[in-house]
């Protein structure tokens, strides 16, 4: 048996794909794959990923060839899939989690706490840009664009004396270099991050057979929880929201916590339920946050958004 893979051209997407292939054929090794490159808006489109506002801008594409039956199965960072798909998908997978901290990578291995007054920092993410300038309010925070290797290159050229970025994502691509790990309390991750998505339709029941072969359930429970949060309150790639779901013990323990966007108030709530209840926890969560004031936090992101866009 063959399936064609759909995902997208970069090198962390195809990383990604072929360590799903392994784990797979681990399994079935006389399963078959071929995999199709796919561009989506947010491989075409140069703006800051905060500022389009288009939700799935790296996987619409991809999951329309799945739908449309061009290929059987896509791979995803679950982080990039909406909390709503096309009724006829499913994710039919989700692998075992892999780390989901934010690292920084810094010029002479410089850490955060000791990197140079008004050094200029890149990230892509509005919510990571928060939480430095919670942590480093002195230092300049610039977005930047690009595949991981590219980022990590204008470290070398001045253009930038640190980046902020996944853990995960140097892990898969299994990069050589030096970074600060940084901490899960002051850096939350957005919902999903470290974790991969595997997107097939729900009729296609032979195929999501196989996937299941591979599902780990407690990063299921987990980003289960975190997405069920994110349907609930808008994070996106704009509004800076931070969670983390984890077993702890024989409970699930989600914590969020939510940013003004420019970084001077936040919201912070910790929740635990049954694994068995992680979109009703990702919900209780939301709907604290709701009572907390959380559509007070939101009011001006759009000025904010373009204001730090023009750095």
């Amino acid at each position: 048996m063959k399936y064609l893979i759909g995902t997208r051209g970069s090198q962390l997407s195809l990383a990604q794909t072929n360590w799903v292939i392994s784990e797979i054929k681990k399994k079935s090794p006389d399963i078959e794959f071929e995999i199709t490159a796919i561009k989506t808006k947010g491989d075409t489109d140069a703006r800051p990923l905060f500022t389009i506002n288009q939700k799935g801008i790296f996987e619409k594409e991809i999951d329309r060839a799945v739908a449309k039956k061009k290929v059987d199965l896509a791979v995803h960072s679950l982080k990039d899939v909406p909390a709503k798909i096309p009724e006829e998908l499913v994710i039919a997978c989700v692998p075992k989690r892999e780390e989901a901290s934010d690292i920084l990578i810094s010029k002479d291995g410089k850490s955060l706490s000791t990197i140079k007054n008004g050094a200029v920092i890149g990230t892509s993410s509005l919510r990571r840009a928060v939480q430095i300038i919670r942590v480093r309010p002195d230092l300049v925070v610039k977005p930047i664009r690009g595949n991981i290797e590219t980022r990590i290159k204008k470290i070398g050229t001045g253009e930038f004396d640190g980046i902020v970025l996944a853990q995960a994502g140097i892990s898969r691509l299994g990069l050589d270099v030096n970074y600060e790990k940084l901490p899960i309390d002051t850096f939350p991750p957005s919902p999903g991050q470290g974790a991969l998505a595997i997107v097939t339709r729900k009729d296609n029941h032979d195929l999501i057979k196989l996937l299941e072969k591979i599902e780990d359930p407690e990063t299921r429970s987990a980003v289960e929880a975190e997405r069920s949060l994110s349907m609930f309150v808008d994070s996106g790639c704009r509004f800076p929201v931070g969670a983390l779901a984890q077993k702890i013990g024989n409970k699930l323990s989600l914590q969020v916590t939510v940013y003004s966007v420019d970084g001077t108030k936040h919201i912070m709530i910790k929740k635990e339920s049954d694994p068995d209840s992680a979109v009703e926890l990702g919900k209780q969560a939301a709907m604290e946050l709701t009572s907390k004031g959380v559509s007070e936090l939101a009011k001006d992101w759009r000025e904010k958004v373009e204001e730090w866009n023009k750095k």
